[in-house]
């Protein structure tokens, strides 16, 4: 590592300062610094993190009214992040994105447009403010069928068609590191007088690069929350919350953090914030190297196995027409519409097995067994998760463990490509036509959440066939690619209907339904 700056950590320095002086302590936590473990060989590996595990004295700060050491955390997290002010948040992206949506949603009925595939931290935000959510369709990812985010087109229709909605919250990027510039779209929401907020959970290392997409913040975004501990250095549950411009309320953003984050908060967690600002702080640019490094040998590697392939954003078309045949209309369908995104994570490795052989959850156990765990899998896709923690041997375990499946689990013979093909054949009929339905709105009609559970005699179980008017009371979430068809408390039009039953044919699968068969669905009781 190369281009080390000497710069300060604050917190972190007053929590060694807290350690060396080795004070007696009359104080929570219980552990008393960890000593009640001291004869215990069990508990060794904790016992250096509960020497700092300490609490709100004299010296270390208060997270929920900050002025010592935290609060000089916090402003250095801003100017690391671009933010104009920036906030530690120790419950993850998750009281993050209750926050910002209990900060903007101050009634009862107040209207956000929300993407429609989001984090079900959103959907509980939606449910604790009392919102109605003005859900988004996603563009869609042709050769992958995988849900990206709404277009700015999208964005500016659902906002001349609610002018009283309190603001628009995207996810991006997504969970396999696809995304696009923002810029556009935050001068829709600007001139509709609205913030944009960003759940950017997989994005806290966007911008810190000139090889890495560009921040939301940076693109004009109001409020953004990061998962510091997903692609940057911090301990899980460690995140941010920035904020920039006059558009968030940021005394009642403050009040509404105190209720969700607990009063509290672990040291050792803060600590890892102030650490992994710190780190990119010190190290700039340089913190990149060799992570990027990994990825790009990686990639090189993955070359001299044509079998395995990666989702690229500049990819088109004609590149699967190398690897399918037989379906000449789907492919010609797929040429004329566009990827659904321009960015892409270059951490993030979404790999597929091109000859069908294995799909994503058996390419997931196949290099589990080599050593090699990956972050997520879908039915076609597995997703590798590089970082600037990863290293040149990592790259090297991963390619090994390739090879051996490619060399493994092959073909037996070729009697199997015309199954192939077929199946090749429903996938694009499933993402070009089901996915790319003309009689689909691209936004919906709000959606009233709240905490009140339904009582059984509300419910009624009809046939999907006859679900056409009536009102869901249920999710119906089709997987892949995991957008919801329906809230709870939309209305059931006869496209969705007609989409649900072209589904179930196909096989897909479902997430959210009482009825895994898809042949019935629960809808509210007629009055």
């Amino acid at each position: 590592m190369m281009g080390k700056k000497a710069v300060h950590a604050p917190l972190v320095e007053a929590l060694i300062r807290y350690r060396s002086q080795g004070n007696a302590s009359f104080h929570v936590p219980g552990h008393k610094n960890g000593q009640v473990y001291r004869h215990e060989e069990l508990a060794a590996l904790l016992q250096e993190v509960m020497s700092i595990d300490a609490t709100e004295i004299t010296g270390l700060d208060d997270l929920h009214h900050p002025e010592d050491v935290i609060r000089e955390g916090q402003e250095l997290a801003a100017k690391c992040f671009g933010a104009e002010e920036s906030f530690w948040l120790i419950g993850g992206s998750t009281v993050g994105n209750l926050a910002m949506i209990l900060t903007v949603c101050t009634e009862p009925g107040d209207v956000l447009l929300v993407q429609r595939n989001v984090h079900k931290s959103v959907l509980n935000g939606l449910m604790l403010s009392g919102a109605k959510a003005v859900f988004l369709e996603p563009e869609i990812d042709t050769l992958s069928g995988l849900a990206v985010a709404p277009s700015t087109d999208t964005i500016k229709a659902a906002l001349k068609a609610y002018p009283l909605a309190k603001g628009v919250l995207l996810t991006l990027p997504n969970y396999y590191g696809m995304g696009h510039d923002l810029t556009a779209t935050a001068k829709a929401c600007h001139a509709a007088h609205v913030p944009l907020m960003v759940d950017e959970a997989h994005g806290a290392h966007y911008g810190l690069h000139p090889h890495l997409p560009v921040s939301a913040l940076s693109c004009g975004a109001d409020v953004v929350v990061q998962s510091t501990h997903k692609m940057l250095s911090a301990m899980t549950m460690g995140a941010m919350l920035h904020v920039q411009g006059p558009r968030i309320h940021r005394e009642l953003l403050r009040q509404r953090l105190a209720m969700v984050q607990s009063s509290s908060p672990s040291y050792p967690l803060m600590a890892s914030l102030d650490l992994a600002r710190w780190y990119i702080d010190a190290y700039g640019t340089d913190a990149f190297t060799e992570g990027l490094a990994a990825a790009d040998a990686f990639r090189k590697g993955l070359e001299q196995l044509p079998r395995f392939r990666l989702l690229e954003p500049t990819q088109q078309a004609n590149e699967e027409c190398k690897a399918r045949k037989g379906i000449p209309e789907a492919l010609d369908s797929a040429k004329k519409r566009r990827s659904g995104y321009s960015t892409q994570d270059p951490f993030k490795m979404v790999l597929y097995d091109t000859w069908g052989v294995l799909d994503g959850f058996g390419l997931k156990r196949e290099l589990e067994t080599y050593g090699c765990i990956p972050e997520m899998s879908d039915e076609k896709h597995v997703v590798l998760l590089f970082t600037l923690s990863s290293t040149a041997r990592d790259a090297s375990h991963l390619l090994q463990a390739l090879v051996h499946i490619n060399n493994d689990i092959r073909f037996k013979g070729t009697a199997r490509e015309p199954e192939l093909a077929g199946k090749e054949q429903q996938r694009l009929e499933l993402d070009f036509s089901t996915w790319n339905n003309d009689e689909m709105k691209a936004y919906s009609s709000p959606v009233q959440f709240g905490l009140q559970p339904l009582h059984p005699d509300q419910i009624e179980i009809v046939p999907v066939e006859e679900s056409a008017g009536r009102i869901a009371a249920e999710m119906i979430i089709p997987y892949p690619p995991g957008i919801p068809l329906l809230y709870a408390g939309e209305t059931v039009t006869q496209a969705i209907a007609l989409r649900m039953n072209r589904l179930r044919e196909l096989g897909a699968k479902w997430q959210g339904v009482a009825d895994e068969s898809m042949l019935t669905i629960r809808v509210f009781r007629l009055q």
